[in-house]
């Protein structure tokens, strides 16, 4: 049972120990829970800063719904980084609810956030809980993005870019558990808005993203839809929503990518589900060897854009931001602080964004010097 409001699930990972790094910035008491104890207690020990400030637990925990149920009982938040969350995620859920907290994680899944909207959304919202989704940069910024655009009246389409530093260079890439999100994606559908209806990209849906932030074009992927359609898909405000992601300095990698998402379609998506598993994880231990170190905002760096359509009118906002790990820590903190104190726009299924507040949420960020938006009539 934990003794502390919020609950670190995933602890000993990389974005788990960078959410209790602003946990401890902002003075509150936290429980970190995952498999193994030791575990987290020799990672914090190697990379959570001013722990020696702290006031935390740590509790070990199987991955099912009895024993996480027990961990979380006595929280009032848990913020779950186990993922690829179309695999793992659900029974944190499940656990959150029957433990009685709100439920935060960090991905886009769209396989994963359907399940969630449609077996537990209206659970949570009869307990007064919130369930959110994708409250992390990828795709938080992207959706601010959007909400500040939104602000102009007539706009009814929305497409957004998120474009990151990669940065494989100095070995300053993504996380273990990003890259087997992104591979999990290949044998998932995923949907854009299109005319209040979801619509499947195809296997080799790809972009030539051309943002005025940069000299030349890039390749862009759908990303597995992203959450936004899903989030904006029952929005009387929009119509449309298209997502895609790029990372600058990495296109090689990403055109990598493309070619394995077509190379699935035509060769692993038939096979029986054990052998797709051997095939994912022998992609991520290929590209992702060992957990990256902290980022630095001389580095890794992050332009999000949205740009919303309507009849008549156009508008685009931009977010350039730095460290997008280090922010999605801030942005979990900034929900807990507001769930803490009981202010929630929102309960039951809902994105951060609509439950606090794109200005709020943004305001956390810029102050921090994590994020700084601008908006232009196109």
């Amino acid at each position: 049972m934990a003794q502390h409001p919020v609950v670190v699930y995933g602890a000993s990972g990389y974005t788990g120990m960078l959410i209790m790094d602003w946990l401890i910035d902002q003075n509150i008491p936290f429980t970190a829970v995952g498999r193994s104890a030791a575990r987290i207690h020799e990672m914090m020990a190697q990379r959570v800063v001013r722990l020696e400030s702290a006031t935390y637990e740590v509790i070990e925990a199987e991955h099912d719904v009895e024993s996480l149920t027990r961990a979380f009982k006595g929280a009032k938040v848990v913020c779950n980084t186990v993922g690829p969350f179309v695999n793992y995620g659900l029974a944190g859920v499940e656990a959150a609810l029957k433990a009685g907290c709100h439920h935060l994680d960090t991905t886009g899944e769209q396989s994963y956030i359907h399940q969630v909207r449609d077996r537990f959304g209206a659970s949570y919202a009869e307990a007064g809980l919130l369930v959110a989704p994708s409250t992390s940069y990828m795709f938080s910024f992207a959706e601010i993005a959007a909400e500040l655009v939104l602000e102009t009246p007539g706009i009814d389409a929305l497409e957004t870019a998120t474009i990151c530093r990669l940065d494989r260079a100095r070995s300053a890439g993504i996380t273990v558990g990003s890259t087997a999100s992104i591979f999990e994606l290949m044998r998932n559908p995923s949907y854009y808005l299109w005319d209040n209806q979801l619509q499947p990209h195809g296997p080799d849906a790809g972009f030539d993203l051309v943002a005025p932030d940069f000299m030349q074009t890039m390749l862009a992927l759908p990303w597995g839809g992203t959450s936004l359609p899903i989030f904006y898909q029952d929005d009387s405000r929009v119509r449309s929503c298209l997502s895609s992601v790029s990372f600058y300095d990495a296109q090689p990698m990403l055109r990598m990518i493309h070619g394995l998402a077509q190379q699935w379609e035509a060769e692993y998506q038939n096979l029986p589900v054990e052998q797709q598993d051997a095939v994912i994880r022998q992609m991520v231990d290929s590209t992702t060897p060992a957990m990256p170190p902290r980022e630095r905002t001389t580095i890794n760096r992050s332009v999000d854009f949205a740009i919303g359509r309507g009849q008549l009118a156009a508008c685009r906002a931009t977010i350039h931001g730095v460290t997008p790990y280090i922010a999605t820590g801030a942005l979990q903190t900034a929900a807990v602080i507001k769930l803490l104190d009981g202010e929630t726009a929102k309960v039951g299924f809902a994105s951060a964004v609509k439950a606090f507040g794109h200005h709020y949420l943004l305001g956390f960020l810029e102050q921090r010097g994590l994020a700084r938006a601008s908006v232009t009539d196109l």
